[in-house]
């Protein structure tokens, strides 16, 4: 049994609690409250920069809209499988998208992160790379990126295969050899890919309650098995085993707080204290399966409003009213998980260390 150890507290998009995600501000601002690491979403320019936006149709992000030069270039596409009508960044150069400014994605919840709206420019991921360096000369901080990347499989349909650049971005940075860096995708072939093109940081497979990853739809049809497929016994085996060839194999899985969470009540220790608090029960089973199986467990995303919270945490105020958001944390925190992924890093890292 490996030893238990206090998971890491992952900025989500940075600290998009606070600051419009994928913002030079939300970035900082998570580094600043102890992240232990950030997580950009990537998606790539028409000429081939990585940039951070949550998808490649900006629309919800950026002031796009209100830029009468970009007017025609907005249009639908099928992305995944989904129709959507929107600005799409690979329609547009860097310099272009240099020219919009970001934008709070949900400002019915976060009003506060909205009165930035307009404030941030869009933030590519070398950008990034060198506010977690500045970062890391701080006494006794040393920061790590886990970085996702988005619809591969379409962008390399595209022209625009996200292995390649990113391990170009890394080496063009002096990151290609740096300790603790994780890229994480929906998509197993992109991490296997990463892995052929000489990518020896960990690999992280992203698993949804639900549907079929891209990648497979893309190569069987509607016959391609489902995410569910990965989540049996065999499937986590098949992900983790050592038998499994280098490319196949992954270092972790990433799965929605819901697939952790289960009802009824529990004491445990809080980390580092000998006591036990009453925090509520989690279904331990796919944690230590995954862990059997040799795989990290991360789990996504803790969020404090009613609104973004399971109904049991509900407090009953309006949605953008946080609710009982430290026992949801407390829960999730003590369920065995290696990482989490935090709106609100502080808050996470508080319930953690128990300040």
């Amino acid at each position: 049994m490996r030893a238990r150890t206090a998971p890491m507290v992952i900025g989500h998009r940075g600290a998009p609690g606070y600051r419009p995600e994928h913002t030079r501000g939300s970035y900082e601002l998570a580094l600043q409250l102890r992240a232990d690491a950030v997580e950009p979403d990537i998606v790539a320019t028409k000429d081939g920069v990585l940039v951070l936006r949550h998808e490649n149709e900006i629309s919800g992000t950026t002031d796009v809209a209100g830029h009468p030069e970009f007017a025609d270039r907005r249009t639908t596409k099928e992305i995944d499988g989904v129709a959507l009508t929107g600005w799409f960044t690979e329609d547009f150069t860097w310099d272009e998208l240099s020219t919009l400014r970001a934008r709070e994605r949900i400002p019915a919840l976060r009003q506060n992160s909205s009165t930035f709206d307009g404030h941030y420019p869009l933030l590519r991921l070398r950008d990034l790379l060198e506010l977690i360096e500045r970062a890391g000369e701080a006494p006794g901080r040393s920061p790590g990126l886990v970085a996702e990347l988005k619809h591969a499989t379409y962008f390399e349909a595209a022209g625009l295969p996200l292995d390649e650049l990113l391990l170009a971005e890394f080496a063009e940075a002096g990151w290609s050899d740096r300790p603790g860096v994780v890229v994480e995708s929906f998509e197993r072939t992109v991490l296997g890919q990463l892995h052929a093109r000489g990518f020896r940081g960990r690999r992280v497979y992203l698993l949804e309650g639900a549907g079929a990853p891209a990648d497979r739809v893309a190569a069987l049809g509607s016959s391609a098995p489902g995410y569910d497929s990965d989540l049996t016994l065999r499937g986590l085996y098949a992900l983790g085993s050592a038998a499994a060839s280098p490319g196949d194999r992954v270092d972790g899985i990433s799965v929605e707080t819901s697939q952790v969470l289960s009802s009824g009540s529990v004491s445990v220790a809080l980390f580092g204290e000998d006591d036990a608090a009453e925090v509520g029960a989690v279904t331990s089973d796919l944690v230590d399966l995954a862990h059997s199986a040799g795989l990290a467990v991360f789990c996504w995303t803790l969020r404090p409003e009613n609104g973004m919270l399971p109904p049991e945490f509900r407090t009953g105020g309006p949605e953008a009213e946080w609710g009982d958001w430290r026992r949801f944390f407390s829960i999730l925190l003590h369920s065995g998980v290696d990482g989490v992924f935090a709106d609100h890093p502080d808050l996470a890292v508080s319930v953690r260390d128990g300040l």
